[in-house]
């Protein structure tokens, strides 16, 4: 009798290593299925996470553009710094350039002169 033909409780032990491999392979296929399952959710979680990431880029930068409007931002210097357009009597060409940088800065511009200290104000005693 050969090994293909013993029989266990009226089963050839063939049919008895095959339903064991069909039940592996149903088992090994439900798991498969189940990862996928759970991958393809991770998958769309990422996909809805860009989406909604997308939209707040679109939405920062039509913040952007509104904040960077030159006409806001002028109506905002006048109001808030005081500045203004520069008149014509302010503007310089790209010849006077180097004699405006040699000129010293007015009196009203320039730091005041610290007064030195005196000799050992600084030492700890």
């Amino acid at each position: 009798m050969s090994l293909l033909a013993h029989r266990i409780r009226g089963f050839r032990l063939v049919d008895l290593v095959a339903l064991g491999v069909l039940v592996l392979l149903i088992l090994g296929v439900y798991l498969a299925k189940t990862v996928a399952g759970r991958e393809r959710a991770e998958i769309a979680a990422a996909d809805r996470q860009i989406d909604a990431e997308k939209t707040r880029i679109r939405l920062l930068q039509a913040e952007v553009a509104h904040l960077e409007q030159p006409a806001r931002i002028e109506r905002l210097s006048e109001t808030y710094l005081g500045l203004g357009p520069v008149s014509i009597k302010h503007e310089a060409t790209p010849d006077a350039l180097p004699a405006i940088a040699l000129d010293p800065a007015p009196p009203s511009a320039r730091p005041a002169a610290a007064a030195p200290a005196a000799p050992g104000a600084g030492a700890l005693r």
